[in-house]
């Protein structure tokens, strides 16, 4: 079976192949850094980490830019209101996002490019358009984008120039010859920082954020690559905009799949910042494991919107816990390469080749884990590890994991601390007490082994 994927661009699910035969290159649009990452952001980076992951194990040659915009109207805010710098505020934004989606196992991708990094790029290409008639100067001195000049504008998101035009919202007095225009490059204006200013042949600004990703794809990957990506929501007006800039300056397609994830919802509704129903990664991570969060959404289609919840996480524990338990009551034999004529190799295989179909994924990793239970087979113990490390799961030692699996840093400390306190009652041979603390964590779903060498615990 050959690799399918959902083409937002075709409205279909289609064979993919590389322009490049053996060398995939994928563009997905990342963080906009003025703030820690939230969960909804985990969930996007999660989903094009599976991808590029399955695309490895497909036998090809990835190339993966994942980039970071580091000038925005909201970071230059922020960073104002902490009185710092742009490029201190941004440096600790990705030092802090780095740090919490490692925990949940997210990769880098092989390139993490800065917008602040390619303004010359950006300039170029803006030029371009300009030569080209799509691009002209406002009354203000912005730099715009004449979307009528774009005979395809619409055909990713499927609006037409007419449906724009009935729910039109923005001024033609905001300097813009049609309504519909979007900003290139936006000019300075005397209260903004120095470090959000930068020269150009039209005038000191800085880019629009749409300009951005199209240069520092091109710059990166081409001016014609395989697959770009984003949460749904970039779909328009983003990534329509990406198309109109880039096929107009370079007159070639500019992705040939185009790849959306669906929203992580509170209460059906979508998590953002701009709502207030968010939480950050850094906070669920007191609670949860980074592996359990990680399962947790791989339960879910990429494309699938589904619900945040504690009860959720604690689910996608428990059934984590099930796998590590049929992994630790049988060593693993080492796989080296995966047999993908084995049966479940095979389901396995042919649910990731479908649009990346993780639910059905998972399930076979259960199948799986239920024969192990039943067989006690160390080569089916090997197969289950390595094809759930496809997904980024299973990796860490059983019995480490099942003493600690589910539980938060501090959570896991505290246990730790009772384990202490009981074994000095029990010194003092103050068995009331002893006993009090056992059944107190045991009440709480933690199971205390005493043995010649210690005391152990484990979750029930």
């Amino acid at each position: 079976m050959s690799l399918r994927i959902h083409n937002t661009l075709s409205r279909s699910t289609e064979v993919f192949t590389p322009l490049e035969p053996g060398h995939v290159r994928m563009y997905v649009c990342g963080m906009t850094i003025y703030d820690l990452c939230h969960v909804g952001h985990a969930r996007m980076m999660m989903a094009f980490d599976v991808v590029q992951r399955w695309l490895k194990v497909s036998g090809y040659r990835v190339t993966y830019v994942r980039n970071i915009t580091d000038i925005d109207d909201k970071i230059i805010k922020r960073a104002l209101e902490r009185g710092i710098t742009i490029r201190a505020l941004t440096d600790e934004m990705i030092a802090a996002m780095h740090q919490d989606i490692g925990a949940l196992g997210i990769e880098r991708p092989t390139h993490e490019p800065r917008a602040t990094e390619y303004v010359s790029q950006m300039i170029g290409m803006v030029q371009a358009l300009q030569g080209k008639g799509y691009a002209y100067q406002g009354s203000g001195g912005d730099m715009n984008y004449s979307v009528r000049r774009f005979e395809g504008y619409g055909k990713l998101s499927g609006k037409s120039i007419d449906q724009l035009r009935a729910g039109e919202r923005v001024a033609v007095l905001e300097g813009k010859d049609d309504p519909l225009d979007f900003v290139l490059w936006k000019a300075a204006k005397p209260e903004e920082p120095a470090d959000a200013k930068y020269d150009a042949p039209f005038g000191a600004g800085r880019p629009g954020w749409h300009i951005e990703c199209s240069a520092m794809a091109c710059a990166l990957l081409g001016e014609s690559f395989d697959l770009h990506g984003g949460g749904m929501d970039l779909q328009f007006p983003h990534h329509e905009n990406e198309i109109a800039q880039s096929e107009a300056a370079h007159g070639r397609q500019m992705a040939r799949f185009w790849v959306h994830n669906g929203f992580l919802n509170v209460d059906n509704e979508k998590m953002s910042k701009s709502l207030g129903n968010f939480f950050t990664i850094r906070d669920v991570l007191k609670h949860f494991d980074g592996e359990t969060i990680r399962f947790f959404m791989l339960r879910a289609h990429y494309r699938s919107p589904f619900n945040y919840s504690d009860a959720g996480l604690v689910d996608a524990k428990a059934a984590l816990t099930r796998l590590y338990t049929a992994l630790d009551a049988v060593a693993a034999d080492d796989v080296a390469t995966v047999d993908w004529t084995e049966p479940y190799a095979a389901r396995f295989r042919a649910a990731m080749d479908d649009d990346f179909n993780t639910p059905i994924a998972v399930s076979v990793l259960f199948e799986l884990a239920g024969e192990i239970n039943r067989g006690r087979s160390s080569a089916l113990a090997g197969l289950l590890k390595v094809l759930a490390g496809t997904l980024g799961l299973l990796q860490q030692v059983p019995a480490v994991w099942l003493q600690g699996g589910g539980a938060g840093v501090d959570e896991a400390a505290e246990i730790e601390a009772q384990i202490a306190l009981r074994a000095q009652a029990k010194a003092a041979k103050d068995w009331a007490e002893a006993d009090r603390i056992r059944l107190a964590l045991l009440a709480r779903g933690i199971v205390l082994k005493d043995s010649a060498q210690g005391t152990t615990w484990v979750r029930a």
